[in-house]
Parts: C-alpha cells; sequence; structure tokens
C-alpha cells in the first residue's frame, strides 16, 4: 500500500467525527418542523469539524454558491490548509424535510477526492439510473423502462416480477412509476434520500435492485463518490426543472443537456472516500440515538481503493454530558 493509498484511509477515519457532529447536531430538531435549523446546525458542526483536520480542502459541491450561503459554500476552503489539495463534497444534512418531520433516511455525509476527482455539478437535476456490478453494463437511459427492467433482471438471475424499483414519490414520476408497474416488477416510493437509495443496489440486505427517476445533480455526485467504492454504476444526464435551473447551467458553461455521465465521469480515480452518518435510521445507517448517559451513532466509511466499507458505531458519553 502506498503512502498516497494510506493517507486516504486516515482521512476516511478523520471525517467520521465531522459527519457523526453533524449527525448530532442535526438529530436534536428531530420531529419539530424546523428544517433550517435543521440544516443549519448541521452545516455549523461539520465546518468546524473539517477546519480541524490538516488538510487543504476546497468545496465542489455543498450548500450553493457563496451569495446563496454563508457556510460550506462552493469554493469555499476548508481545513488547516497543510497537506494535499483535495475536493470536498458534502450534503449537510440529506432529507431536510424528513428531519423536520420525522420521516426516515436522513444521513450527514461528505465525499472527498485529489483535486479535479469529483465533477462540480451545478445545483439542478438529473435523470438518473443506479445498479449493482452485476447490472452495471446493461443499463441505459435512451432505453424504454421495461427494456432495462429485464436486461436488469437477466443480469440479476432474477425474475422481472421479482425486480424492485426505487422511485423518488414525485408527481413527475407518475408516467415512470406506471411503466414499472405494467412491467410486472415492483416499485419502492421514498419520499427523499437520493443518495441512500442510489446505493441501496449495492447493499447486501437491501430488497433494492435498481434507482430510476429524477433527482438532485449533487446526490448523483455524492451518491458517485460511494458506488465507486462499491463497484456499483450510476448513470444521468441533466434534467432542469424550468428555465431558472437552465440558466444557472448555462452560467456554469452548461450548454448541452444530453451528455451521458457515468460513475467514473463523477468520481474519478482510485483515491475516493466516502463517510455517512445517519441521523434517522434508513436503508444504509441506523439514526442517532440519544439514551440517558450517552448518544449512539452508526457510520459507514468508504474507500475506492483498497474497495472497503467499514461500519462503525460509536458511544458518545461526553457529548451527552
Amino acid at each position: 500500500m502506498n503512502q498516497n493509498n494510506s493517507f486516504f484511509q486516515y482521512l476516511g477515519l478523520e471525517f467520521v467525527r465531522v459527519t457523526e457532529l453533524a449527525a448530532i447536531a442535526s438529530s436534536k430538531w428531530t420531529g419539530k418542523g424546523d428544517r433550517k435549523a435543521a440544516d443549519q446546525d448541521a452545516v455549523d458542526a461539520m465546518r468546524a469539524s473539517l477546519n480541524q483536520i490538516e488538510f487543504s480542502g476546497e468545496i465542489v459541491i455543498g450548500e450553493g454558491a457563496k451569495d446563496e450561503s454563508a457556510e460550506l459554500y462552493v469554493g469555499e476552503k476548508v481545513g488547516k490548509g497543510t497537506g494535499p489539495s483535495l475536493d470536498i463534497a458534502v450534503d449537510p444534512l440529506e432529507c431536510t424535510d424528513s428531519v423536520a418531520s420525522g420521516r426516515p433516511n436522513a444521513l450527514t455525509v461528505i465525499a472527498v477526492g485529489p483535486q479535479g476527482s469529483l465533477y462540480r455539478a451545478a445545483d439542478s437535476y438529473m435523470e438518473k439510473i443506479a445498479v449493482n456490478h452485476e447490472a452495471k453494463n446493461v443499463i441505459d437511459l435512451d432505453a424504454p423502462t421495461k427494456d432495462n427492467i429485464a436486461k436488469v433482471a437477466k443480469a440479476l438471475g432474477k425474475d422481472v416480477s421479482e425486480i424492485t424499483v426505487a422511485i423518488l414519490e414525485r408527481d413527475r414520476h407518475q408516467k415512470l412509476i406506471e411503466e414499472v408497474r405494467t412491467t410486472g416488477a415492483r416499485v419502492q416510493l421514498f419520499t427523499d434520500g437520493d443518495i441512500a437509495m442510489g446505493l441501496a443496489p449495492c447493499l447486501p440486505e437491501s430488497p433494492v435492485d435498481m434507482l430510476m427517476g429524477t433527482g438532485g445533480s449533487a446526490e448523483a455526485v455524492l451518491a458517485a463518490a460511494a458506488l465507486k467504492c462499491l463497484n456499483g454504476e450510476i448513470i444521468c444526464r441533466w434534467k432542469p426543472k424550468d428555465e431558472k435551473h437552465v440558466a444557472r447551467l448555462n452560467q456554469a458553461g452548461i450548454t448541452k443537456f444530453d451528455t451521458i455521465f457515468k460513475t467514473e465521469d463523477l468520481a474519478k480515480g482510485q483515491n475516493l472516500a466516502f463517510t455517512a452518518t445517519g441521523v434517522i435510521s434508513g436503508p444504509l445507517l441506523e439514526g442517532v440515538a440519544w439514551k440517558s448517559d450517552q448518544v449512539i451513532t452508526h457510520t459507514v466509511v468508504m474507500l475506492s481503493h483498497p474497495k472497503t466499507v467499514r461500519f462503525i458505531k460509536t458511544l458518545h458519553k461526553s457529548i451527552k454530558k
């Protein structure tokens, strides 16, 4: 193992503390109806923790542009300013609405790679399909839904009726839902959480075989970093929802919306780390548990080289005090 690989293993474990503290901070707002407060506390905790780590980072996926966010904005420098230059993609609180409402599947997430490794996605929407390694070479965004499902079923050694497709529960997906059901496959709707559900096809105990539909571009990049570690695949392309999003993408230099992005386009190279801590339990992680004398968190740390996945359960006695 070379020195660079050792560094990324170290850094992946360092970020455990970052996502843990962000998860604990935001979990205090679970079910209290204040999504902004939950997100702000997660941002504050994550930013403070990042700046205690010895690296030179730049936020490439964050809370928005500098004029939209005071902290963890795209282009912000984080870390102590020493060590190699790294790309940092963050979602301090994925599923803010879920936390506010007390619904499942909320995470705090960080992905990191060498400078230039993570795609700088403007904040908009992308059409996506995600699968595990067995089906990574058979999916096609231009193919009919029935063909994609049939090919994935064959690759997985399943009958079409045994395939489960995760779809974000939105009005825009009504046609897609009907197309999936017409094939005889199962639909699993979820209210929020593109990242966790994008990884679900790669998780051994998950019933999900595919993610399909349109979701956030930032979530696509974060999911790609994790799928690189899991040997899964996500393919996507821009699908701006309105003229405001078209203008935003044009301003970022994006004028062609038919380009197909694969996992390697969004998360390049072999030195990538993905860390996430559960806020409210979902398909990937257990949520923060507040006990009488301690707080319990559940975190996953993934590395692309060597491909490793670690689940870490931590008891925080000092935080409770």
